[in-house]
């Protein structure tokens, strides 16, 4: 039986992970790669195969399983002492103990500092899990003591026929569109089949399109679209993680800390989704113009694309697409006042098609 069948393709990954299985390779495990694309998966896989209980994993209540997180924006070093001191408890009922680190390149300095005495030297009976979404703020002296377990974005294939899977109602050109848009994540995907998200995602295009057809285009209701959007998935993410420490022993601030960095990661995710799809519906006008319509992202707007970029739309396309790109550069490395800022962004939109 394959382990991680639930994440597909990731061959290499898989077979590392799967060495490890078998009594391969190191006792300290770093899973790299893009959000979205089966780390966290196959690392809850790893650890229930390693203690041989799957339902009791995947709910983080067996006794061998320890899972570190991120309170706030980073994982500070008391947490790390936490683990160095469960580190040297044995095994309560499995042959061994595992230590999932989630967002590991959330790390704060001293904490990695403090990390790399137990890469060092752990007991022979703990295994190490680190997931990062990236390896640069990771100190290499952490990365060369573990096992680097690299994750790709998803092919479109992949995408489309998980798409298929989980919403066989939608027709060819939807699932195609979706399947592009999502850009090799299957967390993007899964948000782009929700009910609510479409209509987002509808009124978003509206406001991409209104940059150049809306002769009164409102700067400030076109950042408030994409604010709004922001803040529904700040607000369903908060309730989700209020619903999964209500039963956890956790103190008060912890739980706080828990909840607000799980709302302000889902409104920071979906900013940059919101900021690539932009660009995405500029580059498409770019490629239609050129006669490149089958290379299109959003292949269910075929119509509005080629109606738009054979008018007004097509000459201004390729700086706005720039446009965004640099706002998502900057909305990835920094803070931002998010109404200001994307009213800024709009004008300088309006502007390319001006």
């Amino acid at each position: 039986m394959d382990v991680f069948a639930a994440v597909p393709e990731q061959h290499e990954a898989k077979r590392l992970l799967s060495g490890a299985l078998g009594g391969e390779g190191a006792h300290a495990f770093l899973l790299h790669g893009p959000a979205g694309v089966g780390k966290r998966t196959c690392a809850f896989a790893l650890a229930a195969a390693l203690l041989g209980d799957e339902r009791r994993v995947h709910a983080r209540t067996h006794p061998d399983l320890v899972v570190f997180e991120p309170l706030g924006e980073m994982i500070r070093i008391d947490r790390i002492r936490a683990l160095h001191h469960d580190l040297h408890m044995r095994p309560f009922e499995a042959s061994r103990r595992v230590y999932l680190v989630l967002d590991a390149h959330l790390l704060g300095d001293d904490a990695a500092d403090a990390l790399l005495k137990d890469l060092e030297e752990p007991p022979s009976y703990a295994s190490l899990v680190l997931v990062a979404d990236e390896l640069g703020p990771l100190p290499e002296t952490i990365r060369s003591r573990c096992q680097l377990v690299p994750f790709r974005r998803l092919s479109e294939e992949a995408v489309r026929a998980w798409i298929v899977e989980h919403a066989p109602e939608l027709g060819e050109a939807e699932v195609r569109a979706a399947a592009r848009v999502a850009a090799g994540r299957l967390d993007r995907a899964r948000r782009l089949l929700d009910p609510a998200a479409r209509e987002r995602r509808a009124r978003l295009l509206q406001t991409a399109r209104g940059a150049y057809a809306d002769e009164r285009f409102d700067t400030a209701a076109a950042a408030a679209v994409v604010i709004d959007a922001c803040a529904a998935l700040g607000a369903a993410a908060r309730e989700r993680e209020e619903a999964a420490v209500e039963g956890l022993d956790l103190p008060e601030r912890e739980r706080d800390q828990r909840v607000r960095r799980a709302q302000r990661g889902a409104e920071r995710e979906e900013l940059l989704a919101s900021l690539e799809e932009l660009a995405a519906w500029y580059r498409d006008l770019v490629a239609v113009s050129a006669g490149a319509a089958q290379t299109a992202l959003h292949a269910d707007r075929l119509d509005d694309l080629r109606q738009d970029a054979s008018g007004a739309a097509g000459p201004g396309a390729e700086r706005a697409a720039a446009a965004v790109r640099d706002a998502w550069r900057v909305a990835e490395e920094l803070n931002v006042n998010a109404q200001l800022w994307l009213e800024a962004l709009f004008v300088r939109l309006r502007n390319a098609f001006a």
